[in-house]
């Protein structure tokens, strides 16, 4: 009998140990589950592009100042920016877990930018459940160094002047100017973020570093370049229209869309059809990309940081332009000068039209991705697929670009100037961010 309660006790506290050592196996597929988490809340918020875009700078980067102490080929992306200082070091690698703490500084990060935060935290706290049964001494070592850094960071990241411009005054539209912007049907919306310039930039020295060419001067005379490029929105829409949906052009619009917040009315009614942001669709490809290349953890960290930033940095960029531009939206004169019921493929964002937001934030974005995964690096993208749209195939990160550039034409939303002009604009920074960064390819 004591033989027997010997065998008992001895078997329990043998597995008791064996449960203790288990490692907390972490996945690059944790790391893109976590950043498509983020993405649906700020979806569910309805951030703005600009403001989506550094929640995706900041989380990212959180979680990739931890993880590249596992691997040592992969570059300090923070040498050049403004007053920060290096994360605290984990004290043992041996006992932290390395990627778990760096998941659980990403999320903390991206809980203090959100709104929803009770969805983010619902998230954290299954994964936590799940990581703590499985090594519960593992577990809290890693989490309190997650924690530790986000901290730091989180000093740094309250310094960007966001606080400052939540108070700035609000983009003022009353103006006899003609070629001036003004807020667009459905809602008349004001103009998001006028303050965005004055945002801390990551790469840039000023934010109107890279700032384009000038588009056409303002005309309403026939035969004018500026009247042209407005004539060739109107017409491009309405061949579009007599071809229906199923024409090419209709089909590349919706699916370059990426308007976060699209107002429907019907009668007294209205309601919004929320989607990603044109940074949420980036980092999308972002994703597409990091899996057919079977990215690891950190590898995949470093594709979306750098990817973040270059976003980020794109729209300070081109929001810069926008309010100093502060031109005139194709439909405002569409309607008020050439057919009064005429409607744009695609809703008007509230913002001034030059230079194209999706021309400067995918040039940037398709010139990082190049340098990191090689200049043919075909895909399929099925970032919009739950948003009711089919996939499509593109060759390179530069065919995407061009496609989600132009598709703004084809939307009428944007002049071709803003269009060409942007994708220009984007490329040259997007070059910047790769130098300064010192980005290298990855080998895969």
């Amino acid at each position: 009998m004591k033989k027997l309660l010997y065998i008992i006790i001895c078997t329990v506290v043998f597995s008791s140990c064996t449960k203790e050592e288990k490692p907390i196996i972490i996945s690059a597929e944790n790391y893109h589950q976590t950043v498509d988490k983020i993405t649906d809340i700020m979806v569910h918020d309805i951030f703005s592009p600009p403001v989506a875009s550094r929640i995706y700078a900041y989380s990212n980067l959180a979680a990739y100042q931890i993880i590249r102490q596992e691997n040592k080929d992969l570059i300090d992306l923070t040498s050049n920016f403004e007053e920060l200082q290096p994360i605290p070091k984990a004290d043992s690698i041996t006992k932290v877990n390395l990627k778990l703490a760096a998941l659980v500084a990403q999320m903390e990060i991206g809980k203090k930018l959100i709104f929803s935060e009770e969805l983010l935290t619902s998230y954290r706290d299954s994964l936590y459940t799940s990581w703590k049964k499985t090594n519960e001494e593992e577990f809290n070592t890693s989490k309190e160094y997650g924690l530790e850094v986000a901290q730091h960071l989180s000093k740094w990241i309250d310094k960007d002047n966001y606080k400052e411009t939540r108070t700035m005054p609000k983009y003022s539209v009353y103006s006899d100017d003609p070629g001036r912007w003004q807020p667009t049907p459905p809602s008349y919306m004001d103009g998001i973020e006028p303050h965005w310039p004055k945002i801390r930039p990551f790469t840039l020295d000023s934010a109107s570093q890279f700032k384009p060419a000038p588009h056409p001067e303002f005309s309403l005379e026939e035969g004018t370049a500026f009247y042209d490029e407005l004539i060739e929105v109107y017409e491009i829409n309405k061949k579009m229209e007599e071809e229906g949906d199923e024409a090419e052009e209709v089909k590349i619009a919706q699916f370059w869309d990426c308007n976060p917040y699209v107002s429907t009315q019907r009668g007294h009614l209205m309601f919004a059809t929320k989607k990603i942001t044109p940074g949420g669709h980036w980092m999308g490809i972002c994703k597409i990309a990091s899996k057919k290349a079977d990215l690891d953890f950190a590898q995949s960290s470093y594709a979306y940081t750098a990817t973040a930033i270059a976003l980020a940095d794109g729209f300070i960029s081109c929001w810069e332009e926008k309010y100093s531009s502060n031109l005139v939206r194709p439909e405002t004169l569409i309607n008020k000068y050439v057919d009064e019921n005429w409607k744009p493929v695609l809703q008007t964002p509230p913002f001034p039209e030059y230079s194209s937001g999706h021309s400067v934030v995918s040039g940037a974005a398709s010139i990082v991705l190049t340098k990191i995964f090689g200049e043919e690096f075909s895909f399929e993208d099925d970032t919009e697929v739950k948003y009711g749209l089919p996939v499509r195939s593109f060759k390179s990160f530069s065919h995407a670009a061009s496609e989600a550039a132009v598709s703004r034409l084809y939307g009428g939303i944007h002049y071709r100037a803003a269009i060409e002009n942007g994708l220009v604009q984007g490329k040259n920074l997007g070059n910047h961010v790769v130098k300064d960064l010192n980005l290298q390819p990855l080998t895969y």
